[in-house]
């Protein structure tokens, strides 16, 4: 059996199992899961690192990461422990708000753009853009060469749909961060449609980009099936969102209420043997909870763990 916050080896293998945020205010401030609802930053890092093996970041999507803050990660965890950070807003063709881009990027905005609610990547300036992904990727230099960055997650939006454009982005985005691993989560039907399904899982083969496998509620067009599919000899990717559907439909709410799912052990026991057969084609796997509701996500986590090491 693994040691707490160790990594788990399934013939020869290597699987991850962690949470998609340490800094919830539900899980600090509702639950009882870290020692002290009174812990600083770095002690609730230090206590989460005890724990598990892997953390996604998820401020980095709404807001692009420091080179300060992944230096403080380092210095907080030690040297097994692995971060996957979630892709800038504005790279994953979302809407961006333009108080989160860098300052000096926001003041140099056209007119037509400074006083938008959001703004997105097409409709602004190639070289502010760039200089977004130049700032993104030097960004997360220390973490990549501390050893300590697993995959940058790129989760695109509903509306990014199957076709040409979308897969030509996708190779891009890889090219753009050419020195680390990128992994691609889609929102959208399409994708994985039966008629679509070996295109799309051929594609990521290809370039030997990981696909993200989901568990997620069903019967919308932002559902993906829950289909097991290793793309990357490299990495295999799992998260899991919830199965409400009432939950992910609201409108108005906070990440923390719309991913509020608490699983029971049966349904994390149907992904046992999934994320078995992931493992045996990849070298490592990572299975993240995004269920960051108070304590579902950690305690999930845990329970997952468990079952794939018995």
């Amino acid at each position: 059996m693994s040691e707490l916050g160790d990594t788990i080896t399934l013939d020869g293998r290597t699987v991850y199992v962690g949470s998609c945020s340490w800094t919830d205010k539900t899980l600090t401030k509702e639950s009882d899961w870290y020692p002290r609802r009174s812990m600083s930053a770095e002690e609730r890092l230090r206590f989460y690192a005890e724990q598990f093996p892997l953390v996604e970041v998820d401020s980095t999507y709404y807001a692009p990461p420091s080179e300060r803050n992944a230096a403080l990660w380092i210095e907080r965890t030690p040297a097994h422990f692995t971060f996957n950070v979630k892709a800038y807003a504005l790279l994953t063709n979302h809407p961006t708000k333009p108080d989160s881009l860098y300052r000096d990027v926001r003041d140099r905005l056209p007119a037509e753009q400074a006083d938008k609610r959001n703004v997105y990547r097409e409709q602004l300036p190639e070289e502010l853009v760039e200089e977004v992904w130049q700032r993104f990727r030097d960004a997360l230099m220390p973490l990549h060469s501390a050893g300590k960055l697993g995959a940058v997650l790129f989760q695109f939006p509903q509306w990014f749909v199957i076709g040409r454009k979308n897969k030509d982005y996708i190779v891009q985005c890889a090219e753009r961060l050419s020195d680390y691993r990128i992994a691609v989560e889609f929102r959208h039907k399409t994708w994985l449609e039966e008629r679509n399904r070996e295109e799309t899982l051929s594609f990521l083969e290809k370039h030997q980009l990981p696909y993200v496998c989901v568990d997620m509620p069903q019967g919308f067009d932002s559902s993906l099936p829950p289909v097991a599919a290793t793309t990357s000899s490299d990495l295999a990717v799992v998260r899991f969102h919830g199965r409400d559907p009432a939950q992910w439909t609201k409108k108005n709410v906070s990440a923390a209420e719309r991913f509020r799912y608490d699983y029971s052990q049966q349904e994390l026991s149907e992904w046992v043997p999934r994320i078995r057969e992931l493992a045996s084609s990849a070298r490592e796997t990572h299975v993240l909870m995004n269920n960051c509701y108070r304590n579902f996500a950690v305690k999930s986590a845990q329970q997952l763990a468990t079952l794939l090491d018995e």
